[in-house]
């Protein structure tokens, strides 16, 4: 019996051991859920527990704070809601491990367990930089990986696990470092033992060990603190991560899996939940999916990408401004990276799929959702550019006159789109940027351009859903950057095609309402030996009377010739106006030998109306496709578009004065004294007068200092490049306006871009218009003649060749995309003869006989090239 006592002694003490180690657990167990309940709530929108995070009014806190209020709630044994919905697996791990029998062996194995638990890591729901490399290196010991990619893939794929992982840290307050040290000399030991648990817990489910910025009020006061352009995410730690971790082929599998799992929810969330109203955070989630390096590999192209580019596309404007922002302090290394992401699953998406009219690319979920990313990338390359914001041109005073057909409109259900002008992209206004502001990007443009969805785009499908503006079908002429400037070209040309067909019929009706016998186009009938005062005078008419008929189609009749206009008449208009008017004799512009440009003159004899007119042409010119042969420098088009020119725009405009200017202010010694200049500078007029002006007040009293010069330059720069031609350029601009108001001009195209829309392209490669040549009338490319005509014209010179073009096709300009976009014909116009080739101009048509040899080919085509002017019927 005593020896029975002596058992139940030695026993004794091992129950009390085990009994102590279940209430240590069972306290542990609770504070966890406290702590979670403080920090995370139960789940239940309707809770009405006051110490719930998920209850109305409840004051977020953040997370030392919480796991001493736990250790509050339960010493007082506060009421605790269920366990959150992401902490019911391991709550009831702990309730299930707490129930064993108080055995020995049954103990051990709730050791065993608690241990099992912790090495799969099956309480973990989000990750910091440690515990990755914590994980990973004990998995790197067992040489098992599973267990990290277990947890990666339930974090990954959990949007409120990624939304909370790797959040930056922030230092901790005194009032913070004072709680985290439980000095409190009341507390028994099981409390102490207690709050240490809780602790460890907080730094394991903390997103850092600190405190997580943006966390502690539900994305309310801590974001306050944020700029727009930052996030809560620790993004460096991010990218340190991806790099230990995408080496490892399984762990990237885990990766793109959760990628899987996770957009569709996401997309839900944002289109039905509004989650980022209620948790800016939730933007987190992007950034760090975003800096996997391996997206745009071939494995994440089938699914997991396009999924993920749906559910991004769903975000509000507000996040996507705020993404912009922050890629746009990425390196342009980063920015590249994102751009070949969506770039490669468009391209992948255009190729493996046959896009026409009736299976249009504009109802590819995937690429217009890519499409969509994109545009943010754009932005935040044009934010992370050189940008010049202030210098914006001043709108005119005076409003462009309405039609006086208006009413009318309004009458029949034509009321004019877009009366207050172009649109503009919602994106842009909510970051108060323009494209134009951006002098050079992070990356070039051009790689935001993709070729095979260009290829591969109904232009007039693809227009008709820009001006309808339907929520159902998305138009890639709202996302410009995409598309190359022959695609928008030919969105120019259906815009302006469709205005013409409208002033046409509105002035039908007109006429049948007023009785009166009024004309659908444009007409303007000149004489060659005075086609300006002809022109100019009929458009100044029209300007002032109804500047509506400057929209109709364009209509030239020469007179005394018996040319029908179909398009050929107008480009020989516009060419001959253009050599009159930059004739340097009139003096309305000056040009300069050295750059071969033209500029307005200061000190024209020239009134503002005449000048009005020539911008009249030059829209005109845009309006009915016509190319130009005019030079100016690329801060007229810039000044076009609404931006004021700056120094740095005299480096084409005016290259002599710019490296001047450049000079003075890299001068090592002293401006003052070695070079004597005031701000008074001088010009001549067209007499060679010298005129003095005043850049400040009292000019000539002012010397330029090492101190002022840079103020010297930006004023002698605004001077010559604003200023000293306001008047003669706000008239320019004036009457470009007048044609161009209502067109998506500025909205589709870049300065650069308008330049190769009136000008054309000076490059011509005769080879891409061979190779799209065709032929009729009997001839192919494997007749003899066109075979020979070929060589000969391959052998011109490049005087010769410019003599062609203008011959065939009414200009010696290529097309915006190269001769290659020409598409000329050549037709057989009869058997051998001494007869010369003819043209039609208006359809770039080549009417070439069968000449018996090469060389009366070349002696024929020469003469025709070299003297034919004017219009005659065949």
């Amino acid at each position: 019996m005593n020896s029975d006592k002596e058992e139940d002694c030695e026993c004794a003490p091992c129950v009390c051991f085990f009994s102590e180690c279940r209430k240590r657990a069972a306290a542990k167990h609770l504070i966890e859920r406290y702590y979670h309940q403080l920090t995370e709530g139960c789940g239940n929108e309707l809770c009405s527990n006051s110490w719930c995070a998920s209850s109305v009014g409840f004051n977020r806190m953040d997370n030392n704070a919480a796991a001493v209020k736990a250790l509050e709630l339960y010493k007082g044994n506060a009421k605790l809601c269920d366990p959150h919905p992401s902490k019911k697996g391991t709550a009831s791990a702990y309730l299930e491990s707490s129930t064993h029998s108080n055995s020995a062996c049954s103990n051990r194995k709730l050791k065993q367990d608690f241990h099992s638990v912790r090495d799969n890591f099956k309480d973990i729901n989000y990750l910091t930089e440690d515990k990755v490399y914590e994980i990973l290196d004990i998995c790197g010991k067992k040489e098992d990986y599973s267990p990290l990619i277990r947890v990666i893939g339930r974090v990954f794929s959990s949007a409120e696990g990624l939304v909370q992982s790797f959040r930056r840290s922030k230092p901790h307050t005194k009032e913070e470092l004072k709680s985290l040290q439980g000095k409190d000399e009341d507390k028994d030991e099981d409390e102490k033992e207690a709050a240490a648990t809780s602790s460890s817990a907080m730094e394991e489910d903390s997103p850092s060990s600190s405190s997580r910025l943006g966390e502690s009020s539900s994305g309310e006061n801590d974001v306050q603190k944020l700029a727009p352009d930052e996030v809560s995410v620790d993004i460096e730690a991010v990218r340190r991560v991806y790099d230990r971790l995408l080496s490892n082929e399984k762990i990237e599998a885990a990766f793109l899996n959760a990628l899987v799992y996770l957009s569709p929810n996401v997309e839900c969330d944002l289109t039905y939940h509004n989650v980022y109203s209620r948790d800016p955070n939730y933007l987190n989630l992007f950034v760090i999916v975003m800096e996997n390096s391996n997206l745009h590999s071939p494995e994440y192209l089938e699914i997991a990408l396009p999924q993920f580019c749906k559910a991004m596309s769903k975000l509000p404007l507000a996040a996507q401004a705020k993404l912009a922002r922050l890629w746009s302090h990425y390196s342009a290394k980063q920015i590249r990276r994102m751009v070949e992401t969506f770039q490669q699953l468009i391209t992948y998406k255009v190729i493996s799929n046959e896009f026409n009219s009736r299976n249009l690319v504009n109802d590819d979920d995937a690429v217009v959702a890519a499409t969509k990313c994109l545009k943010i990338v754009y932005y935040a390359n044009v934010l992370g550019g050189d940008l010049d914001m202030e210098h914006n041109e001043e709108e005119d005073d005076e409003p462009i006159p309405e039609s006086s057909e208006l009413t009318l409109q309004e009458l029949l259900g034509e009321e004019r789109r877009n009366k207050k002008g172009p649109r503009v992209d919602p994106l842009e206004t909510e970051l108060g940027i323009r494209t134009n502001d951006c002098r050079r990007p992070l990356i070039p443009f051009e790689e935001f351009v993709n070729e095979p969805l260009n290829e591969v785009l109904e232009m007039d499908k693809d227009y008709t859903f820009f001006k309808v503006e339907t929520e159902n079908k998305f138009s890639f002429m709202t996302c410009p950057f995409i598309l190359n400037a022959v695609t928008k070209n030919l969105g120019l040309y259906y815009d302006n095609r469709i205005r013409m067909y409208s002033e046409r019929r509105i002035t039908v009706l007109y006429s049948l309402v007023q009785g009166q016998q009024l004309n659908p186009y444009l007409r303007l009938k000149v004489r060659r030996d005075h086609i300006i005062d002809d022109a100019l005078v009929r458009l100044e008419m029209i300007a002032m009377e109804n500047p509506a008929d400057l929209k109709k189609q364009l209509y030239v009749e020469f007179e005394g010739e018996q040319g029908v206009d179909e398009g050929g008449v107008s480009k020989e208009f516009f060419q001959l106006v253009v050599e009159e008017i930059f004739n340097p004799d009139i003096g309305m512009f000056t040009y300069d030998e050295r750059t071969k440009l033209f500029w307005f003159n200061p000190s024209s004899f020239e009134n503002e109306g005449q000048y009005t007119l020539i911008g009249i042409v030059l829209g005109l010119a845009i309006y009915n496709n016509c190319i130009l042969d005019v030079h100016f420098p690329m801060v007229v088009y810039r000044k076009l578009m609404g931006k004021k020119g700056t120094f740095r725009d005299l480096a084409d405009a005016n290259p002599v004065l710019y490296q001047s200017l450049k000079e003075l202010l890299e001068y090592e010694g002293s401006v003052e004294e070695d070079m004597m200049i005031t701000f008074q500078i001088s010009q001549t007029d067209l007499f060679g007068n010298p005129l003095m002006y005043d850049l400040r007040e009292n000019g000539d009293k002012i010397p330029v200092t090492n101190e002022n010069r840079k103020e010297f330059v930006a004023q002698y720069a605004d001077y010559m490049v604003n200023k000293s031609v306001e008047k003669q350029f706000k008239a320019f601009r004036r009457g470009f306006h007048m044609v161009t108001n209502e067109s998506p001009l500025k909205y589709l195209f870049r300065p650069e871009e308008i330049e190769l829309l009136i000008c054309g392209s000076r490059k011509l490669d005769f080879l891409a218009l061979e190779e799209t040549t065709e032929y009729d009338g009997g001839y192919n490319r494997d007749s003899r003649i066109i075979k020979e005509f070929w060589e000969t014209l391959h052998s011109f010179g490049e005087e010769q060749k410019r003599l062609f073009l203008q011959f065939t096709t009414g200009t010696d300009r290529a097309p915006v995309g190269g001769l290659g976009k020409l598409k000329m014909i050549i037709a057989k116009n009869g058997p051998d003869t001494d007869r010369l080739p003819t043209s039609h101009t208006c359809f770039n048509v080549l009417l070439l006989p069968e000449y018996s040899s090469k060389e009366k080919l070349r002696e024929r085509l020469l003469k025709a090239i070299t003297y034919a002017k004017g219009f005659g019927m065949l």
